[in-house]
C-alpha cells in the first residue's frame, strides 16, 4: 500500500512537503517518483529518484523549486516544494516500482501508486 500525505491549501510563495510511504508486505522499490494531475489536464511527471544511487530527475519546469528525497531504510519518499504557484495546484501522486526504470517520465514504468494528495495554491 502506497500512502501520500502532506497536501493542503497554501498561498503563493509558500513551501510544502509531501510524504509517501510504502507499507504492508515486504517491499523493496528500485525507484520512486511523483506525478501530478491538475483539473482538466493529463497527469504529468514531477520528479524521480533511484533508490540505490539517489539519482534524481525533474520536470524541466520544476527544477530549482522541487526536491525529491528518500529515506531508504523505511521506504519513505518526500517532495519538498518551494515558491509554490497557483499552477502547481493539482493532485500529487506517489509512484514506486520494483523493476528497473528506463523511462522515468512514463507513468507506465511504475506499478504501485498512491491515491493522491491534493495541493491547492491560492491567495
Amino acid at each position: 500500500q502506497i500512502v501520500e500525505s502532506g497536501g493542503g491549501l497554501v498561498q503563493p510563495g509558500d513551501s510544502l512537503r509531501l510524504s509517501c510511504v510504502a507499507s504492508g508486505r515486504t517491499f523493496s522499490p528500485t525507484a520512486m517518483a511523483w506525478f501530478r494531475q491538475a483539473p482538466g489536464k493529463e497527469r504529468e511527471f514531477v520528479a524521480y529518484i533511484k533508490r540505490s544511487t539517489r539519482t534524481t530527475n525533474y520536470a524541466d519546469s520544476l527544477k530549482g523549486r522541487f526536491t525529491i528525497a528518500t529515506d531508504n531504510a523505511k521506504n519513505w519518499v518526500y517532495l519538498q516544494m518551494s515558491n509554490l504557484k497557483p499552477e502547481d495546484t493539482a493532485i500529487y501522486y506517489c509512484a514506486m516500482t520494483e523493476h528497473p526504470v528506463f523511462q522515468v517520465c512514463d507513468g507506465h514504468s511504475y506499478e504501485y501508486w498512491g491515491q493522491g494528495t491534493q495541493v491547492t495554491v491560492s491567495s
